[in-house]
């Protein structure tokens, strides 16, 4: 059995922008940001870069070899496909390894840095482990060949589907094509598309995680029925926190609606295309629905956050209000002691006890103070907000 190719890629929102700055860092590894010119060509070296030609598919793209037999094609809205050519059934997994460790190493780690400025990616989506889909091409191998590759790797066929030009045979991670008589631009046209819809389908997979996790949290926030006041400072800043980290994704989100409409007409105009995705099942409609979904999702975790940073406000307020009513108290015992002393004429005069008298006063005032503000921050205060029955989804 012979193995042509292997393909695996990613997905990340870009435009022609971003495009014409990778190009002029792969060609010349120059940039007009005030990025450090020095990690620039450290990155451009780890590279290896062969040549460099741009060009347009439907979308523009950058395309590149390298010395390690690996090519990579960039698209301007983000779509990055590498393919390994020098591969062979008896060195596949090694072969697999060398592809993903050139883009996580290599690849990744040179485009972060050189779109390290600007709005951050938040937390939450960059500490979270990618996992590629692999699309491995055979050439006119066997049904049992195909098999046994499964077997190899996943042991469990989601779809396989079969006609005269070709054979697929889809895992979760793996994707195997038994090339018949097809050409091998329109094999790698279908599986850049479906690398496409497989990544934006799991991003808005990510976002609808993320917003049961961050849901969570600001429930933990709010579930408190009675809070201190030395705790709300603590309570608030968190809110603060999820609020950035909301709206940062928000961004990502409405980002995405630009990207399918380019996508779908590119693909429906292309009848050999067209062909492959009807092998797919999956549909643009299909991601312009859950797109939908997922945006309304975020709207009510953006309006759920901002209910609760008014809540915990709320609940300031009324500390600083108790605080300036302690103040008022405290100034009024002063004021009592100063007019007992005028009414009385009993004020000592300046002496040693007249400097005792007044620091006596000072005391009880200091005491006051420190008295009712440590009742302030241990004195509790009610949360009160509307219960929903949670196992209703």
């Amino acid at each position: 059995m012979k193995i042509s190719n292997i393909y695996v890629g990613g997905w990340f929102q870009r435009t022609m922008l971003q495009l014409s700055e990778i190009y002029d860092f792969l060609r010349d590894i120059k940039t007009q940001l005030k990025l450090d010119t020095k990690k620039l060509e450290v990155y451009h070296k780890n590279l290896e870069i062969g040549r460099v030609e741009y060009g347009v598919q439907g979308e523009e793209y950058i395309k590149f070899t390298t010395a390690l037999n690996i090519s990579v094609k960039i698209f301007e809205d983000g779509l990055i496909v590498l393919k390994n050519d020098n591969v062979s059934a008896d060195t596949l997994f090694t072969d697999i390894t060398k592809l993903t460790d050139y883009y996580e190493k290599k690849l990744s780690p040179a485009f972060s840095y050189l779109f390290s400025l600007g709005a951050p990616v938040p937390k939450e989506l960059a500490n979270i482990e990618t996992v590629f889909p692999y699309f491995i091409v055979c050439d006119n191998a066997s049904k049992e060949e195909i098999t046994n590759l499964l077997n190899q790797t996943e042991k469990q066929k989601y779809f396989e589907f079969s006609n005269p030009k070709y054979d697929v045979l889809r895992g979760d991670k793996y994707y195997f094509i038994n090339n018949k008589k097809q050409s091998i631009e329109n094999i790698e046209r279908y599986i850049e598309e479906q690398i496409f819809i497989r990544e934006f389908k799991g991003q808005l997979h990510r976002y609808l995680n993320i917003h049961r996790i961050i849901w969570e949290k600001i429930d933990e926030v709010k579930e408190h029925a009675n809070v201190k006041g030395s705790e709300i400072v603590k309570f608030t800043t968190k809110l603060e926190g999820y609020a950035k980290t909301i709206n940062l994704i928000d961004g990502r989100i409405n980002q995405m609606s630009t990207y399918i409409p380019t996508r779908e007409k590119i693909a429906k105009s292309d009848p050999e295309l067209a062909e492959f995705l009807m092998v797919s099942g999956y549909r643009y409609e299909t991601l312009r629905d859950t797109l939908d979904y997922i945006k309304h999702l975020w709207s009510m975790t953006k309006n759920y956050v901002t209910s609760a940073q008014k809540l915990f406000d709320g609940i300031k307020q009324d500390i600083t209000s108790s605080s300036v009513d302690s103040l008022t108290i405290v100034s009024s015992m002063t004021a009592g002691a100063a007019l007992l002393d005028l009414f009385t004429g009993s004020a000592p005069e300046f002496s040693f006890f007249g400097v005792l008298y007044f620091f006596i006063l000072a005391f009880i005032g200091w005491a006051s103070t420190k008295i009712l503000r440590t009742i302030s921050k241990n004195r509790k205060y009610e949360v009160s907000d509307i219960e929903y029955d949670k196992n209703i989804k």
